[in-house]
């Protein structure tokens, strides 16, 4: 197994502090034998944690953010299992933290829903939700997906977190109308959006030339978003221009958006590339 100085050289101050603290989480859980879990991680730093796991050869852990397809997720780390006090059917991990792993999620994670008044209906989005709950002083950390509906939002939580908001939320003069209520994991209310697509042609399949394309920026433009850190590759940071992208990566842009390249549809006569974008 390599040294976590090894895993870690490549990475950034804060993304070793990560590292760091789940690794400690993790020597916790397996010592105590008790479940941990870490704050809501976004889609970078899930990936980094992921990889680093996958390399300590790790596989008591799960990342769940309240339903399937949340983006920001927390981390359960999940003692080692004695195989030989359980039946020889359930060697398998998942098998056996199945039967309680809801209600594992259930003392962790909480929603708070807010259901506005009809004359407010439509009137917030996402930003406005989170404005208030930063406004309270919690940490982003602390608050997963927020899932905005015309008539309000399922906002996922830490459940600590979960009295505090329910006992302040309201003496917002945004909310002083609203319905603001906590309610399980299992009614959360999520409504999946369809995926823009549309296609680009590109003279390469260098980054520079295909952030430039689905972002509707000059070349020279895509450049300087790279080189400012605001460009990552299956949710890692990427800062050369020349990295050559493969069908099946996904782009994130800050302040543009998330790509996938779903399909290479070949060459012109040209030599350009037709490439097929999904954007979310």
């Amino acid at each position: 197994m390599e040294k976590v100085e090894e895993l870690t050289k490549w990475q950034k101050d804060e993304e070793k502090i990560l590292i760091a603290k789940v690794l400690d989480k993790l020597k916790i859980s397996q010592k105590r034998k008790k479940f941990e879990n870490t704050d809501f991680l976004d889609l970078a730093q899930k990936k980094l944690i992921e990889d680093i796991l996958i390399k300590r050869k790790e596989s008591n852990f799960k990342f769940f953010g309240g339903f399937d397809e949340a983006e920001r997720t927390i981390l359960i780390l999940m003692p080692k299992i004695e195989y030989s006090s359980y039946d020889e059917n359930e060697k398998d991990i998942s098998n056996i933290y199945l039967k309680q792993f809801d209600n594992i999620c259930s003392e962790i994670m909480s929603v708070i829903r807010v259901t506005l008044p009809k004359e407010m209906h439509g009137m917030y989005e996402h930003k406005n939700y989170l404005g208030a709950i930063m406004k309270l002083g919690v940490k982003r950390e602390k608050v997963g997906d927020i899932l905005v509906r015309n008539d309000g939002a399922d906002i996922i939580i830490l459940k600590e977190i979960e009295k505090y908001l329910l006992n302040n939320l309201q003496n917002l003069t945004r909310f002083s109308k609203s319905v603001i209520e906590n309610v399980k994991l299992k009614d959360i209310k999520y409504i999946k959006n369809e995926k823009e697509k549309f296609k680009i042609n590109v003279p390469s399949m260098r980054l520079d030339a295909i952030v430039g394309e689905i972002a509707r920026i000059s070349r020279n433009e895509a450049s300087t978003y790279i080189m400012q850190e605001r460009v990552f590759i299956n949710f890692k940071e990427e800062i050369r221009n020349t990295r050559q992208i493969i069908e099946g990566d996904i782009i994130t842009i800050r302040g543009k958006g998330r790509f996938m390249i779903s399909k290479i549809l070949g060459e012109t006569k040209n030599k350009r590339i037709n490439l097929e974008i999904e954007k979310w």
